[in-house]
């Protein structure tokens, strides 16, 4: 018998089955594009990706014939919600945390509660990343979509629901949501109250791990799945990365590096420091482990890095489609010293510390002799001085990690994770297993049907270390020079880049645009 982990991010989904000692049986992989809109704007259509989630389940479980998947569990991103009746038809699609509508109403929340009492009902930064402004923007804008719906459902609520569980959602999922109380671990009446959001709009909340039911009988004939699958319910993509690299206790750090790439500290209950947290810019969630919680330090430098690839390598990307993997032979591109460019990688909307929604991206210190290899490094490095701020404060604070575990696609790049050591100045650990994702949906899995005794017990079967990189002390005195002058670039240009965002949400030139 064997466990069916599933993974939903941004741009794509993967679906793996696990037998009980570890090993990967059969894995799938599909990927989806965002939907082209006004700048500013983000979505994903619904359906298409439970199209393509629908095929790597398929696919999977096709190759598990022999070894049939009793039970299954998803990690997905946070935050993005679908509007489904109770028939289970989706009726929407499903807005991105790099969205930036419903910003407003966050400004009319805060007349009703402060941040500062906000935080303690939920620890996290009000933005327009979370789910709460989405709601309420299509609740003015597509009243339509809102009262039709009988749920709005996160991504790995929305999987199990469509497949024929129960509508529920997890408290690591709840939390990004600004609408859980972490304390209590239920929706917070006062907020909803505040935010004049229906209870009654929301999934159930249960803990990660918790019985969904099972797949219906006329699910599993189309997806080529034995019957009786149960479904337990997952979490947070970012909670069950740590999961899935055996960061249970405080003291473990994980480094997530998918289309976002998210740092991702575990404490041994809530930090008594609630208030440096918050001075920060620093949220507080569940994790999947019970009494265990975590903070997300993250950037889009994943999605940089795709969008490296479709703008200076198309042409490459065709070539390659049959042959060489894309990614390794721009990163060949690359010069081993440390880049001469600087990038602002603000491409989108940003994370903790700052949140930043008007600004832009920049790549400064371009030469007729500057090769494309150089500008890939100088994402790569920027990318990651932009969490050397949040990294510090927690040092301030007294957490500090002696190591980082890297998990995601990003981390099969030896040089990727070379560049990080050397500018954080600590050793990278790769798994064996980089697909943590997976790996945390299938422990949940498997620890939910008694597969596994613990999730401690789970990580001793299935979490296993490969290579780690060291820092170069000399290449890391020089990142540290480099990331000064990386600081003063955005207070520099802070102004101009708020400024020059707003020509983008202007209404085209009659005459100049089509």
């Amino acid at each position: 018998m064997s466990l069916l982990g599933i993974d939903i991010g941004t741009t794509g989904c993967k679906a793996a089955s696990f037998s009980r000692d570890g090993r990967s049986i059969a894995v799938a992989y599909r990927e989806y594009r965002k939907l082209s809109l006004p700048v500013g704007h983000a979505e994903i259509d619904s359906r298409t990706v439970l199209s393509n989630i629908w095929d790597c389940i398929a696919e999977v479980g096709g190759g598990t014939k022999h070894d049939p998947i009793e039970a299954l569990s998803i990690s997905s991103l946070g935050e993005a919600m679908t509007p489904v009746t109770e028939e289970r038809t989706v009726i929407g699609n499903s807005i991105l945390c790099s969205d930036i509508r419903g910003e407003e109403y966050l400004q009319k929340l805060e007349r009703y509660i402060s941040q500062k009492e906000f935080y303690e009902i939920n620890p996290n930064i009000l933005g327009p990343n979370y789910s709460l402004p989405k709601l309420l923007w299509m609740k003015e804008h597509k009243p339509d979509i809102y009262n039709r719906a009988y749920k709005f459902l996160l991504w790995a609520d929305l999987v199990v629901y469509m497949l024929g569980g129960d509508a529920v959602t997890s408290y690591s999922l709840a939390n990004r949501t600004l609408l859980f109380d972490i304390h209590k671990e239920e929706w917070s009446h006062s907020l909803l109250e505040a935010a004049g959001i229906e209870e009654d709009k929301l999934p159930s909340i249960v803990a990660s791990g918790s019985d969904a039911g099972v797949i219906n009988d006329k699910m599993t004939e189309a997806l080529n799945l034995p019957n009786n699958i149960r479904l337990i319910v997952g979490g947070h993509d970012q909670c069950c990365n740590a999961l899935g690299a055996g960061a249970l206790e405080q003291g473990k750090t994980v480094c997530g590096m998918g289309t976002f790439e998210c740092i991702t500290p575990v404490y041994n209950g809530i930090p008594t420091q609630t208030g440096l947290f918050k001075d920060n810019g620093l949220n507080i969630e569940h994790h999947i482990v019970s009494d265990r919680y975590v903070s997300f330090l993250y950037n889009q430098s994943g999605s940089l890095v795709k969008w490296y690839r479709d703008t200076f390598a198309m042409a490459d990307k065709q070539l390659m489609l049959g042959g060489q993997d894309i990614y390794d032979a721009l990163f060949a591109e690359m010069p081993s010293r440390p880049s001469n460019v600087l990038v602002l990688p603000h491409f989108e909307m940003t994370g903790p510390p700052r949140f930043i929604t008007d600004s832009s991206g920049v790549i400064l210190g371009l030469k007729t002799s500057t090769q494309r290899g150089e500008i890939l490094k100088a994402i790569l490095e920027c990318a990651t001085f932009y969490f050397v701020e949040s990294l510090d404060a927690l040092k301030n604070i007294g957490i500090e990690s002696s190591e980082f575990v890297a998990t995601g696609g990003g981390a099969k790049s030896d040089a990727w994770l070379q560049i990080k050591a050397d500018i954080l100045g600590v050793p990278f650990r790769r798994l064996k297993q980089p697909e943590c994702g997976l790996v945390g949906a299938a422990m949940i899995a498997g620890t939910a049907i008694n597969t596994w005794g613990s999730y401690e017990q789970a990580a001793s079967v299935c979490v296993h270390f490969g290579a780690i990189f060291d820092p170069n002390e000399k290449t890391h005195s020089y990142y540290r020079e480099k990331y000064e002058r990386y600081r003063e670039l955005y207070p520099y240009m802070e102004s101009y880049l708020s400024s020059y965002s707003q020509i983008d949400k202007q209404p085209s030139v009659s005459g100049l645009v089509s």
